[in-house]
């Protein structure tokens, strides 16, 4: 037996259709008509050919005239294109389909994967946050390295504890923007222990929002700090030491910053253990108010030498407040943080 070739094409005539049908006496009705009135062995281009010799497509007209079949007692359907249309008149069995909103995303089919975990590394608002930073605490420093040398120079001579400090507005705003880049860097460390340890979501729009809440809440603590030490210390001793303690303040809280700066980064590059980021911060804090200690007893308690009142003094202005200050971050954090 010889099989036909595939390839081989030729044109197929479809028959005389009106002697093929002659015998019918109606005219069909459907195609389904037509199809039964050709041979079983009849090929598409056939049955193709007898439907267009039957059917001639028209032009639909659509019917402008409103749809007048309702319930006895309503009112007349109203246009699914009318934007005042109630929900209601929208919602049927297929609102939810996705065939039906073609502007919606289709199912899709298969397991979903797993998502990538949170890494500071990848996080780019933080890493620009912290090279911008950088960036201008090296234009700062380079303004105010001879005002810091001569601080830190000054820091532990008692016998010059007494000696003023000659500063340029330029010096003190560039100590200023330290002490705002040391709230920062707190705002950070609390962001990524708040991230690790408390919540992952909140009510926040963006998440980075919390970091400028921490910012500012930090940024108040270190301003009210200062109204009140002014205010204890313009009761109980003069203007002058005042002044010099002020400037102190401002020098030890600047260092503050250039010694959080290193872990933070290391934290956000690297992804150090959590331990040693625990350790390194609370070895600075401890340092920092070590610091602040002996420089109150040098400047206000020195002749006196009334150990009782130091020791009062520096946990009503230092230690209670760094405690109100947790308690307040942990409020806020859980005021924030969706519960689920």
């Amino acid at each position: 037996m010889l099989l036909q070739d595939s390839i081989h094409t030729e044109t197929i005539v479809a028959p005389d259709l009106p002697d093929l049908m002659e015998h019918i006496p109606t005219r069909p009705q459907t195609p389904y008509q037509v199809l039964r009135l050709l041979p079983k062995d009849a090929t598409p281009a056939q049955q193709d050919s007898a439907i267009q010799a039957w059917f001639q497509p028209g032009e639909i007209h659509y019917s402008s005239q409103p749809d007048t079949l309702h319930l006895p007692g309503h009112d007349i359907g109203r246009s699914l294109k009318d934007v005042n249309l109630p929900q209601y008149y929208r919602q049927n069995f297929f609102s939810e389909n996705s065939m039906y909103h073609p502007e919606l995303d289709s199912e899709r089919f298969g397991m979903a994967g797993d998502p990538i975990p949170y890494s500071t590394q990848n996080d780019n608002i933080i890493t620009s946050l912290l090279l911008l930073s950088f960036v201008i605490t090296m234009i700062a420093f380079s303004i105010t390295r001879n005002l810091l040398i001569r601080q830190a120079k000054d820091f532990f001579n008692v016998i010059k504890a007494d000696h003023d400090l000659s500063e340029t507005s330029i010096e003190i705003r560039s100590q200023i923007f330290f002490v705002a880049q040391t709230c920062l860097l707190w705002s950070l460390l609390y962001f990524f222990y708040t991230k690790k340890y408390v919540a992952n979501s909140f009510i926040l729009s963006d998440e980075y929002l919390l970091v400028a809440i921490f910012f500012g809440v930090f940024f108040g603590f270190y301003v009210l700090r200062n109204i009140v030490y002014t205010m204890v210390n313009y009761v109980f001793f003069d203007g002058k030491r005042n002044i010099r303690f002020l400037r102190t303040h401002l020098f030890i809280d600047s260092c503050e910053g250039l010694l959080l700066y290193p872990i933070v980064a290391l934290l956000t590059f690297f992804d150090i253990s959590a331990i040693s980021v625990v350790y390194y911060t609370i070895f600075v804090l401890v340092l920092v108010k070590i610091l602040t200690f002996y420089r109150c007893s040098i400047i206000f308690f020195r002749q006196n030498a009334l150990y009782f009142q130091i020791i009062l003094y520096f946990c009503t202005l230092e230690i209670v407040p760094l405690i109100a200050l947790w308690g307040g971050l942990s409020v806020i954090v859980n005021a924030l943080k969706i519960n689920f």
